[in-house]
This record gives C-alpha cells, structure tokens and sequence, in this order.
C-alpha cells in the first residue's frame, strides 16, 4: 500500500441544505451512484472558492436554484482509490437554505434520489459516519443562525 504522504489531494466542497417542511426544519439527502445516501458534493474548478463550488454542485446535483449560502459547518476528509492512485479528498461543507423549488437528481452524476427529511432523520438515513456527523453540526448551527 502506498503511504498516505503520497497520496494526491482533492478539495471538495457541498452543503446540507435546509428548508421548512410541514413546520419541520428539514435537509435535502440524496443517493448516490453507489446505493448509499449523502449530501450533495463536487470538485473545486479553476479559481473557484469552496463556498461557489458549493453553490454550483448543489444546484447541479439537484436541480435547486436561489439557495442562500450559510457558514461553513466542517471538513471532512477520507481516503481512496481511483485508478491505482490514492486519494485524499477534503470536502468543505456549508450550511444553505432553500425556500422554493422541486429537487430533481441529477442522473447524468449517478444521483438518483433527492428526499426532504427532518434533520434527526437525515442524520440517521446519511450512510457515511462523517457525512452524518455534519448533519450533526448542521442541527446545531441551524438552531442558532438563520441562513
């Protein structure tokens, strides 16, 4: 296995978006191309802040438009591979809020379900532990700040 200090970086960056559903203060989940559920996330481009990346992928991801961006809520950061190389991702992660508007999975990415839940249930629905834990920190900030 290759060492970690070898591994080739990539930034990221995504957001938990928020939005009043039936008088619940709820977060837009998605399910990725793997099967597992998440939040919406992509690459950094060229001259691009994580904050704007953030804005960007989301809409790509799911459909959503006029969402607002609030603060930065963690980074996360794994390992993997791709094409024999080991990658570490880094994925800033921001609150947002939404007021308006359908989610529609982008299928072109892989993503094939957008659901609105509550903030308890999209912590528990989130298949990966430190995707969860932002959700977490998303709960607390979100009952403090408005967005």
């Amino acid at each position: 296995m290759a060492k970690r200090g070898r591994a080739r970086v990539e930034r990221s960056a995504g957001g938990v978006v928020v939005r009043r559903v039936d008088d619940v203060l709820s977060a837009l989940v998605i399910r990725d191309p793997y099967g597992n559920w998440g939040l919406p996330k992509g690459h950094l481009e060229n001259g691009e802040s994580s904050g704007e990346a953030a804005l960007r992928e989301v809409a790509e991801e799911t459909g959503l438009h006029g969402l607002r961006l609030g603060p930065e809520l963690a980074t996360i950061d794994w390992y993997f591979r791709a094409g024999g190389k080991l990658i570490h991702k880094f994925c800033a992660f921001y609150l947002m809020a939404s007021d308006a508007g359908d989610p529609v999975p982008e299928e072109a990415e892989g993503i094939t379900e957008c659901v609105w839940l509550s903030l308890e249930d999209a912590e528990a629905r989130i298949t990966y532990d430190n995707a969860r834990e932002v959700v977490r920190v998303a709960r607390d900030v979100a009952a403090t700040t408005s967005v």
